[in-house]
C-alpha cells in the first residue's frame, strides 16, 4: 500500500515537472523575440518633439536656379509673333542651329558662351528689324535659331545623344560670357577660315581691339571647305552691272580684273573689276561667294571663282574652335585664342 502511495506521489511529481518545463518554454518562446527585437506590432512611441536640425543623412539641398534662367529674352520669330524664354532656353536653339552638334564639348561651349555674349550684347537695345524683341531669328540680323522637336528631327537616331551635349554645353558654362573692359563683347563667329581670320576693320571699316587676325586651324576636314562659283560671262555681266553700271566690261573677261589687294589673312581686301574697286566683301556677296578668300579666272567661256572657307572671317571660326578642343584646349582657352585680350567670366546684366 505505502508503495502503491509512493508511486503515485512519483507520477504527480513528474507530471508538475512536465507542467513547469513547458510553461517555462512557452514563455521562452513569446518573450525571447521581444527581448531581442523589441516591441515590433505594438503601439508605435510617441514621437521626438522637433529640434529644428535635419539629421546629416536626411539633409534636403535645393537647387538654385542657373543664372541664364534668371533672363528673360524677348524673340521675334519669323511668324512675326514674340516669344519670351529663359536665356539658357534661348541659347540651347541657337547652338542647335549654328554649330553642328557632332563637334567636340568644348567646341559647343564656345559656341554658347560666344552666342550668349552676343545675346546679353542685344539686351536693352533696339533695333529697327525687331523693335518689339530682343532678338530675332533672322541670321542676317542676328542668330540662327532651330527649335527642339525639329532639332531632334533632323538629329534622327542620335537626338538623344545631341541633346544631351547642347544642354550640358549650356550647363557647363552657365553664366560665363567674353569680356573686354568688364563688358560683354560683339562675339560675331563665322563657320571656318582659310588658315587665318581677319581684322573687322578689313571687313566693317571699323578697328575693334579684340576682334584682330589670329591663326586658325581647320582645313580639308571642313566639308566644302573648297568650292567654285561659275558664270557665263552674260551671267557675270548682267549681275555686275545691275549694282555698277559704270563698270566697263569690254574686250578680253581677263582684262576686267585687276589690282587684287589681298587682306591680312590671304583672302580679298579689294579688286577692280572693270575698273570700278569692290571691296572683297562686296564680290562675296555679290556674286555668293562662301568667302572673300577666292581667285578668279575669266575667259571666252566665262568666270570663275575658286574659294577656301566659309563666312564673313572675324572673330572665331567653328570648325577652327573644333580643331583646337581636337587638341585639348577648353572652351575658354579657344575663346582667348580668336578673341584678343578677352576674360571670359561671370557677368550679370544689369536690371
Amino acid at each position: 500500500m505505502m508503495k502503491n502511495n509512493l508511486q503515485k506521489r512519483g507520477q504527480r511529481w513528474g507530471v508538475r515537472q512536465v507542467a513547469v518545463t513547458a510553461l517555462i518554454l512557452l514563455l521562452a518562446l513569446f518573450l525571447l523575440p521581444l527581448l531581442l527585437f523589441g516591441t515590433a506590432g505594438t503601439d508605435p512611441p510617441e514621437e521626438a518633439a522637433p529640434t529644428g536640425e535635419l539629421p546629416l543623412d536626411r539633409t534636403v539641398v535645393t537647387p538654385q536656379p542657373s543664372a541664364d534662367s534668371q533672363v528673360s529674352v524677348r524673340v521675334a520669330l519669323s511668324d512675326g509673333s514674340v516669344l519670351t524664354l529663359g536665356l539658357d532656353q534661348y541659347l540651347w536653339r541657337v547652338v542647335a542651329a549654328e554649330m553642328p552638334a557632332s563637334f567636340e564639348p568644348e567646341a559647343l561651349k564656345a559656341q554658347t558662351a560666344a552666342a550668349r555674349t552676343y545675346t546679353l550684347s542685344k539686351l536693352g537695345r533696339t533695333s529697327e528689324r525687331h523693335p518689339d524683341a530682343d532678338v530675332c531669328t533672322d541670321i542676317t540680323c542676328c542668330q540662327a535659331y532651330l527649335e527642339p522637336a525639329q532639332a531632334a528631327a533632323n538629329w534622327g537616331d542620335r537626338a538623344a545623344e545631341y541633346t544631351a551635349k547642347i544642354t550640358a554645353a549650356v550647363a557647363d558654362t552657365d553664366g560665363m560670357v567674353i569680356l573686354y573692359d568688364g563688358q560683354p563683347i560683339q562675339a560675331v563667329f563665322f563657320s571656318s577660315a582659310a588658315g587665318r581670320t581677319v581684322d573687322a576693320v578689313e571687313v566693317w571699316g571699323n578697328s575693334v581691339p579684340y576682334l584682330t587676325g589670329v591663326d586658325s586651324p581647320e582645313g580639308e576636314e571642313v566639308p566644302n571647305y573648297h568650292s567654285t562659283a561659275s558664270f557665263t560671262l552674260e551671267e557675270f555681266k548682267g549681275i555686275l552691272l545691275a549694282q555698277y553700271p559704270q563698270a566697263d566690261l569690254s574686250g578680253e573677261p581677263g582684262s576686267w580684273f585687276q589690282n587684287l589687294v589681298p587682306n591680312s589673312a590671304g583672302g580679298v581686301e579689294s579688286i577692280d573689276i572693270g575698273g570700278v574697286t569692290l571691296s572683297g566683301g562686296t564680290v562675296r556677296t555679290l556674286f555668293g561667294l562662301r568667302s572673300a578668300s577666292f581667285t578668279v579666272e575669266a575667259t571666252g567661256d566665262g568666270v570663275t571663282f575658286s574659294v577656301t572657307g566659309y563666312g564673313h572671317g572675324v572673330g572665331m571660326s567653328q570648325y577652327g574652335a573644333n580643331a583646337l578642343a581636337k587638341e585639348g584646349k577648353t572652351y575658354d582657352e579657344i575663346l582667348k585664342w580668336y578673341y584678343t585680350g578677352v576674360e571670359v567670366a561671370p557677368y550679370t546684366p544689369a536690371a
